[in-house]
């Protein structure tokens, strides 16, 4: 009898035991990696960004919902954005195209003492250009990087659904050599085909011009 009674203590530590073991938590899961960013598509939504213009002002990409968006990266200190408002494809096309209910963004992304930045020098080259649409500021990259911006100028369209339409070049005359009836202004196209309610016939094609001047790229959250 004493014998049983011996044996079944350790049955009830072990059964304790158990059970204990059972209850404790379980070992933490290690954390998830933080995802790369996700870069901007043709056929797929365009990433939302807020903006402040040169004036102040903030400026939502959601602002302009059921209207065509074109964003141009700008930076007046580059040759072939100063070819391109002065003699080029960029001279009239975004005032034709906001006369004709489009919106028009001039985004400059480069970081604080690059070429091309600074409130004053964005301001006298929208006054000398004409240009009558905002300069956003975008000072830390985050929307060029979003966008996957490499060049200024660097061209996106934006649907009126808010999916994008069109990545690439202004035009295929990089060199700017080409005569008027040869070059190709595949924003105006892409604009025209949309208000037609027609797939556009090139959505993208190799953008050219100077490299965005972004900052350090930011540390992972």
């Amino acid at each position: 009898m004493i014998q049983s009674r011996l044996l079944a203590v350790p049955a009830a530590l072990v059964l304790s035991l158990g059970a204990l073991a059972l209850t404790e938590d379980p070992a933490p899961k290690p954390k998830p990696q933080p995802e790369a960013p996700k870069v901007a598509e043709v056929g797929k939504p365009a990433p939302a960004f807020t903006l402040k213009s040169l004036d102040g002002k903030e400026v939502k990409l959601a602002d302009f919902k059921d209207k065509i968006v074109v964003l141009e990266w700008f930076n007046p200190g580059c040759p072939y954005v100063v070819r391109a408002h002065e003699k080029d494809s960029l001279k009239t096309t975004a005032a034709d195209l906001t006369e004709g209910g489009v919106v028009w963004l001039a985004i400059n992304s480069g970081a604080p003492g690059q070429q091309g930045t600074g409130d004053e020098v964005n301001r006298k080259a929208a006054e000398k250009w004409g240009m009558k649409h905002p300069v956003l500021i975008d000072a830390e990259g985050t929307v060029g990087r979003s966008y996957g911006a490499k060049t200024t100028p660097h061209m996106y369209v934006i649907d009126a659904k808010g999916v994008l339409a069109y990545a690439g070049g202004i035009d295929n005359d990089p060199n700017g050599e080409m005569k008027p009836e040869e070059r190709i202004n595949y924003v105006r196209a892409a604009v025209a085909s949309l208000q037609k309610n027609e797939p556009v016939k090139t959505a993208t094609s190799k953008p050219y011009g100077c490299g965005v001047k972004y900052g350090k790229t930011p540390p992972a959250q």
